[in-house]
């Protein structure tokens, strides 16, 4: 194994050229920006966390033309919210934390098979996943329909601005549907059939690991299991394993600066929106770096709809992180790896690896 990664070359500190990335920041901090201040108006900043996750719809897509950015954010939007309303439901009914990793493992694979079907960027099922395990980890602060409706808005207006630059241009819709998903039939259905099997052990068995550490944030174990699995090939699935761990570490000590300083709930809400531009900046050039960014931003608008003490927080979050990106690296040599060349030449051909 070792030998491999030589070969390999992993790359861990490499960063990418910028190819236009700033575009993207802007249409994604647009669309995370706009919902926050509409929520901050409403006095209703606890409710972030649901606009934020629908606004990661602006997310996919970020380099398409814009019929096919919409084909697939509309795709993405719908497993978020499903995966918003999965969470708030199961947050609800009070369900256990086995429930829960039962439920998030199925998501996973079905996510997969999902994805894998319409080759969205970023690849895989983790925004939904995530979006999933944390909103079912915060206690009810809103009735379901009302949290369905704020992801729900927040994803259609991120839809709207991921199309608003092209909306003049006439070019063929129905064309480009079929060229980006063709069915899933024959060699690459066994493929989608193995991702979506690898998602599943490994989501299920980071949970199940995660919930005997004691802490009750399994849901992070699962969402980091997720992260090596989007990788294209043996190096790619190492590589953002360790990206997982470096960047969520350093990202960890930025929120233990921030929540330090006690900020308001307005201050919290502005920095989620500001976090935003550079996780986006850097998603497809140095996922750890981007991580730095992401991570602050996702223990905020946690921290705004159930706060708790940042120091066992950020200290369950790293545990937490390690042992997920830890099995689902296991996982994703075991199940995809150096043997996995069918694999890897899909992954290849259908997706570029960054997220």
């Amino acid at each position: 194994m070792a030998r491999r990664l030589t070969r390999s070359g992993l790359g861990i500190l490499s960063v990418r050229p910028a190819t236009n990335d700033h575009l993207a920041a802007v249409r994604v901090g647009v669309s995370v920006a706009v919902p926050l201040a509409a929520l901050l108006i409403a006095g209703r900043p606890d409710l972030s966390i649901y606009a934020v996750f629908g606004a990661f719809t602006g997310m996919y897509g970020r380099d398409e033309r814009h019929q096919l950015r919409l084909y697939h954010q509309l795709t993405a939007a719908a497993l978020l919210i499903a995966g918003v309303t999965t969470g708030a439901v199961l947050s609800a009914a009070q369900a256990g934390s086995w429930v829960l990793i039962l439920v998030e493992s199925l998501a996973a694979g079905v996510g997969s098979l999902a994805a894998d079907r319409a080759n969205l960027k970023p690849v895989g099922p983790f925004f939904g996943i995530f979006a999933l395990g944390a909103c079912a980890s915060v206690p009810p602060i809103a009735p379901v329909p009302v949290v369905v409706a704020v992801a729900a808005a927040s994803a259609g207006f991120s839809v709207a601005v991921g199309v608003a630059g092209g909306v003049w241009r006439r070019t063929s819709w129905e064309a480009g549907v079929r060229r980006v998903a063709p069915s899933l039939t024959g060699a690459r259905l066994r493929v989608a059939m193995i991702h979506a099997l690898a998602y599943v052990l490994a989501v299920g068995s980071a949970g199940a690991a995660g919930q005997l550490t004691g802490d009750g944030h399994a849901y992070w174990a699962m969402a980091a299991a997720a992260v090596p699995l989007a990788g294209a090939d043996f190096a790619g699935r190492i590589r953002r394993g360790l990206h997982r761990i470096l960047g969520t570490f350093v990202g960890l000590g930025v929120t233990a600066l921030i929540l330090s300083q006690q900020p308001g709930a307005v201050l919290l809400v502005v920095l989620i929106a500001a976090l935003q531009f550079p996780t986006e900046l850097f998603m497809t050039r140095h996922y750890g770096l981007a991580l730095v960014f992401f991570t602050p931003l996702i223990l905020i608008m946690t921290e705004l709809a159930h706060p708790t003490e940042p120091g066992i927080l950020i200290a369950e979050r790293g545990l937490e992180t390690l042992i997920g990106a830890v099995v689902g690296m296991a996982v994703a040599v075991l199940v995809l790896g150096r043997g996995s060349r069918t694999a890897g030449r899909h992954n290849r051909s259908a997706y570029r690896e960054g997220r």
